[in-house]
């Protein structure tokens, strides 16, 4: 049985977000019941569909569940529902998207009723701000939140990849809402209520970029398809056969680049030092390697970038994906059985390896019961009046730098556990620089950094040389008394050290140990370097984004570290779920790459049905017309238009000055204005160019229609909505000064989370915790800093190489 086969769920509305959350719960083992009406949710009938007309979306969200009918019209319908809420443990709510004909309910009574009840609410922009009435899409919303202008060609329009991506998020964001609400009830017994804002959800990507701008300015343009700020290359490019996703940060990526390409004058010249120093002349660089790559095909170039550890890979067709046998032993592609056709979907990415997840199964027909295997529900405790944060009591070692861990982690610390960042002096977090230069570490640049701040604040951190035994020595003796450790190095760093799970679980039988690898521990290319970018690449992706004959398109420079990062947060509290229940902790073996591939899933499960590639739509839509990004009246303003309705046009027309469109019966379908498609968006294009944009959207949604502003991230450092829903929270640093936090997107009362700690410094807690839970005394401590096994400030390059050479 699952790790989580104890529990009940109940889910209700028509949400891809609340579905794909529910459906997290069913891979684990937990009874998932969709309440839906006579003729199914709405999503039952979103593009793409297969063959036979079932939805691929829908299916995706939805495998290993029961249907139950319900018709609000019916007069125990809504007695029903209560009942079936009342014996669940978790009721997840998407009403406020669509409440898809759900009965009423008065939850009011039954929560008095069931106060151990666990209620997750989704909507797109929360009841408070400016926004909160606002019509919305998938593409709407990543217009908003920064996720589409700075893609595409230069003169525009932006490119944004299809629906589904804000559904995902959201989805991983409700889930780890549930499950940290699902341990802090068993400490406590209450059942926390939650409400997400799916805009919110989608800032996740974008806070990096959005945080960076605070630091840097107004520097962020489009420059280019497969172009992204702030290094360069980072983008995929044409080979000999087939396309090569490439990424280079460091100064010894990109020297190891140009010596697999032949190309020395490029890797010795010091105005390319750096990747913000090549955005400078990305058209003479282009010129210089693009015709060097395609000498060779796509996994030839892979071949010889894993000897080099340079970060490429080749990117995917939907079709070598379906096919892909490794990520079919792995789970990362499962059957799936829609109706009479059978297919391959993307499975559950969180690889837990103790208590696996289910690999694949069945949609349920409306109405369809499937039978389980479920383990007893377990009693909560009586609930106690608390203010205790629900992971309160949940200690994890932190080993992971950069983004991806680091999110992962900082969500953890967000929810109340205590958090313990390990780095070392030798090799700090990359995040506050990979620059050793003297000017940089003497002025402490490392401890400047905006984006490591923005990912390590509520944490604690110290400072240990693990290559060295009394520096490994401390770190077991930390990890003798944890719940949780995560890491996000290669796979072969802590096994090395001494680290690896069949020595740590031996210490600790608990232990919950989370490997956050590009590729997984398991697969033949486990020690392919990877960044958020590579796994993007490599997922199937770009090959449904942009025109019908252009090339992969990316659609952010590194999309893949925060899809990790959420994905091994769910991953570890499902861990944890196991470990309190039972006493056993568990090897986590997260595949980065693979958790990019729910964005791709639908054309998975369609192709591998019908055998027919994606159709490509650019920025218009399989199901909404029109939909698409239009010009505004200034330099580079531009507006995302969805109507996603058949209401919605007619008062779109209307607004057009098109009475005739709003009437003609022709047009009161998709496919029938499908027809005349361009004339639309002629007709669209010609309203919006000579309006401002926000006056655009504000004119556009007084009438009821989807839009929205296609931002660039500094903008969202003043939006409106995120201010009045207090999402931006402002601390004060050591060395920075006062500067912006994002909140996590879901809350249980009016307010955000709070930030209990500042981001630490480098080795900031290492008397603290040394002392303090490891009993070393001052003479001991002292002793170490001398040694350099602690420390508070990072080596220069001249003083790491002097330590390595004394070393042997």
């Amino acid at each position: 049985m699952g790790a989580l086969s104890h529990l009940r769920i109940v889910e209700i509305g028509s949400a891809a977000a609340i579905s794909y959350c529910a459906r997290l719960f069913a891979d684990f083992g937990a009874t998932v019941q969709k309440v839906e009406p006579p003729a199914g949710d709405p999503l039952r009938r979103a593009a793409p569909l297969t063959s036979s007309g079932e939805s691929a979306w829908f299916a995706f969200l939805n495998f290993n569940k029961s249907s139950i009918v319900l018709d609000r019209w019916d007069a125990s319908a809504s007695s029903r529902l209560t009942e079936l809420i009342e014996s669940c443990d978790i009721l997840l709510d998407g009403r406020d998207i669509d409440a898809a004909d759900c009965p009423p309910l008065d939850l009011a009574t039954i929560r008095q009723r069931h106060p151990g009840l666990i209620h997750l609410e989704a909507d797109w922009f929360d009841d408070v701000g400016p926004y909160a009435n606002f019509a919305a899409t998938d593409s709407t919303i990543r217009a908003l939140t920064g996720l589409i202008k700075l893609v595409g060609p230069i003169e525009g329009p932006p490119m944004h990849a299809p629906d589904f991506q804000t559904g995902i998020l959201a989805g991983l964001w409700g889930f780890i809402a549930a499950s940290s609400s699902v341990l802090g009830r068993m400490q406590d017994g209450r059942g926390r209520a939650s409400r997400l804002s799916i805009f919110e959800s989608a800032i996740a990507v974008t806070e990096y970029i959005m945080f960076e701008s605070f630091s840097r300015g107004d520097v962020m343009r489009r420059i280019g398809v497969n172009r992204f700020w702030p290094t360069f290359p980072v983008g995929i490019y044409e080979t000999k056969q087939g396309w090569l996703g490439v990424t280079t940060v460091t100064p010894a990526q990109w020297r190891s680049f140009c010596e697999m390409l032949g190309l020395l004058e490029l890797r010795d010249d010091p105005k390319l030092f750096l990747g913000v120093d090549r955005l400078q002349h990305v058209e003479a660089i282009e010129a210089t390697f693009l015709p060097r790559l395609k000498q060779r095909t796509a996994q030839e170039w892979f071949a010889e970038g894993l000897k080099r550890k340079i970060p490429i890979v080749p990117v995917p067709e939907i079709a070598e994906l379906v096919a892909d046998e490794e990520k079919r032993a792995r789970g990362a592609i499962v059957p799936v059985t829609i109706g009479e056709e059978s297919g391959f979907s993307a499975g559950c990415m969180q690889r837990l390896t103790g208590t696996p997840p289910r690999r694949g199964g069945k949609v349920p027909a409306i109405g369809e019961q499937q039978q389980f295997e479920a383990a007893p529900r377990v009693p909560s405790p009586e609930p106690r009046g608390s203010s205790r944060l629900p992971l309160e009591g949940v200690r994890v070692i932190d080993f992971s730098m950069g983004w991806a861990g680091p999110i992962c982690t900082r969500t953890l610390a967000d929810l109340g556990a205590d958090v313990i960042k390990i780095e070392a002096i030798q090799y700090p977090d990359w995040w506050r620089g990979v620059d050793r230069r003297p000017a940089y570490v003497l002025e402490k640049m490392y401890e400047k950094s905006v984006r490591y701040c923005i990912m390590n604040r509520n944490k604690r951190a110290i400072t240990l040389d693990l290559t060295r035994p009394q520096g490994l020595n401390l770190a077991k003796r930390l990890l003798a008394d944890a719940d949780l450790v995560v890491d996000n190095y290669s796979v072969e760093v802590l096994p090395k050290l001494g680290l690896g799970y069949d020595v740590l679980s031996k210490l600790n039988p608990k232990l919950v140990m989370m490997s956050m690898s590009a590729f997984g521990a398991g697969s033949v290319h486990r020690d392919c370097r990877a960044y958020g970018s590579t796994l993007e690449q490599g997922s199937g992706l770009p090959s449904v984004v942009g025109d019908a004959d252009g090339p992969p398109v990316m659609s952010h420079t590194a999309f893949g570290d925060a899809v990790g990062g959420l994905n091994g947060c769910a991953a570890v509290l499902t861990a944890l779920i196991h470990a309190r229940l039972t006493g056993k902790g568990q090897f986590i073996d997260l595949a980065q790459i693979e958790c990019m591939m729910p964005f791709a899933a639908p054309w998975i499960i369609a192709q591998s049905i019908d055998g027919k590639p994606p159709t490509k739509y650019g920025n218009r839509h399989p199901d909404f017309v029109p939909h698409g990004c239009f010009r505004c009246a200034g330099e580079d303003d531009w507006i995302v238009i969805a109507a996603s309705s058949d209401a919605m046009w007619a008062r779109l027309a209307t607004l057009l000055g098109r009475a005739d469109w709003a009437s003609d019966e022709t047009l009161k379908s998709a496919a029938g204005r499908r027809r005349i498609e361009g004339e639309i968006e002629a007709a669209i294009a010609a309203w919006t160019a000579g309006r401002d944009a926000e006056d655009a959207m504000d004119l556009l949604q007084a009438e009821g229609i989807a839009a929205g502003v296609a931002r660039l991230p500094i903008d969202l450092l003043r939006d409106p909505q995120l201010q009045a829903r207090g999402f931006i929270q402002e601390i004060n640093r050591a060395f920075i000064g006062k500067h912006p936090q994002p909140s996590m997107p879901f809350r249980e009362s009016a307010h955000p989370f709070p930030i209990r700690r500042i981001p630490p410094t480098l080795g900031e807690h290492n008397y603290e915790i040394l002392s303090g839970m490891l009993g070393l005394s001052d003479a001991e401590i002292a002793q170490l800093t001398r040694d350099g096994i602690i420390g508070t400030e990072m080596l220069m390059e001249e003083e790491l190489v002097k330590k390595k050479q004394a070393a042997g």
